[in-house]
C-alpha cells in the first residue's frame, strides 16, 4: 500500500549516518513521543506525551552525542510507543498498549485488527526494516557490527525509589553485556543494575530480533530519566558510555558471529 501524504511526511524512523568501520550501530526504540495529527493524540491530553508512557525521556540526546563521539550510525524511532511499541514482537499483548501506568489510552481501546495491521505496516515494520538494512550495510563491507540499544527508566515506580543510575539488560551475555557492566562499575559512585529494574529476556523484542537471532553481539543500557532529562546530563552519560563501547567494538575479534540459545525459547537458537 502506497503511503498517503501524511505517512510520507512523517517517516517511522530517523537515521544518523556514521562510519561503518566503527563496528557499532546504536539503536533507540523509544526515541520519540510523536503521534501524527490524524490520530488526535489517541484521545489523551498533551501532558501524557511528556511522560515515560509515551517515550524514553532523554535517550535521543544521548544517542546523538554518542554518535558524535564514536562516529557511528544510529537508527531512532520517530513515533510514540503509545501508537505501537517497536520493542515488542507481533504476538506480544503489549504491542499496542490499552492501559499504560494507570493511563487508559482511548485511541487503543478498542483497536481493530485492521488498524493494528496498519500501524504495523506504517510504523513498526519500517523501523525494523531500517535496522535490518543498516546491519546488512555493515556486513556488505565486511564488518560484523555490535548493537548498542539505549533506553531509560523512571526514578520512582509505584512509590518506590529506584537506586540504580544505570542498568544493563540481556537475555544471554555473550561478552558485550559483561564488558559494559565491568566498565560502568569502574565508576565507583554509580549503582549499576544487572537485569534490573527489568529482565532482558523478552522474546521478539528488538535485541532478540536483530541481535540474538542474527548472532550479533549486543547490549542494552537503561539510564535513569532524571539524570538525562537535560542536555548536560545527556552529554555526561554519552561521555561515560562512549569509551566503554569503543573499548569493546574497536576489536573485530569481539564482534564475531555467535552461536547461542536464548532463555526465551529453544526456537531462537542461533545458527551461523
Amino acid at each position: 500500500m502506497a503511503p498517503n501524504q501524511s505517512e510520507a511526511h512523517h517517516p517511522a524512523f530517523t537515521e544518523i549516518e556514521g562510519d561503518l568501520s566503527s563496528g557499532v550501530l546504536i539503536v533507540c526504540d523509544h526515541a520519540s513521543n510523536f503521534v501524527p495529527p490524524e490520530y488526535d493524540n489517541l484521545g489523551l491530553p498533551p501532558s501524557s506525551f511528556e511522560r515515560h508512557i509515551a517515550y524514553d525521556i532523554g535517550v535521543a540526546g544521548v544517542v546523538r552525542h554518542m554518535c558524535d563521539r564514536l562516529g557511528c550510525p544510529a537508527i531512532l524511532s520517530h513515533f510514540s510507543r503509545l501508537l505501537i511499541d517497536p520493542n515488542r514482537g507481533m504476538d506480544d499483548p503489549t504491542l499496542v498498549m490499552r492501559l499504560s501506568d494507570g493511563q487508559v489510552v482511548p485511541g487503543n481501546h478498542p483497536i481493530t485488527q485492521t488498524e493494528r495491521g496498519r500501524r504495523i505496516e506504517r510504523f513498526h515494520q519500517p523501523y525494523h526494516d531500517a535496522l535490518a538494512r543498516r546491519i546488512e550495510a555493515f556486513e556488505a563491507v565486511g564488518v560484523t557490527p555490535a548493537l548498542f540499544s539505549i533506553h531509560s527508566f523512571t526514578p520512582v515506580w509505584r512509590g518506590a525509589k529506584r537506586p540504580w543510575e544505570v542498568a544493563m539488560l540481556c537475555d544471554v551475555d555473550t561478552g558485550f553485556h559483561g564488558h559494559m557492566l565491568h566498565g560502568l562499575r569502574k565508576h565507583s559512585h554509580l549503582t549499576v543494575g544487572d537485569n534490573e529494574p527489568y529482565d532482558g529476556a523478552l522474546a521478539g523484542d528488538c535485541m532478540h530480533t536483530h541481535g540474538l537471532r542474527r548472532g550479533l553481539q549486543h547490549a542494552l543500557v537503561e539510564l535513569r530519566q532524571n539524570l538525562i532529562a537535560n542536555a548536560e546530563g545527556q552529554r555526561e552519560w554519552a561521555d561515560i558510555l562512549s569509551p566503554i563501547v569503543r573499548d569493546f567494538t574497536i576489536d573485530p575479534a569481539n564482534r564475531t558471529k555467535l552461536f547461542v540459545t536464548s532463555r526465551t525459547g529453544p526456537y531462537m537458537r542461533i545458527e551461523n
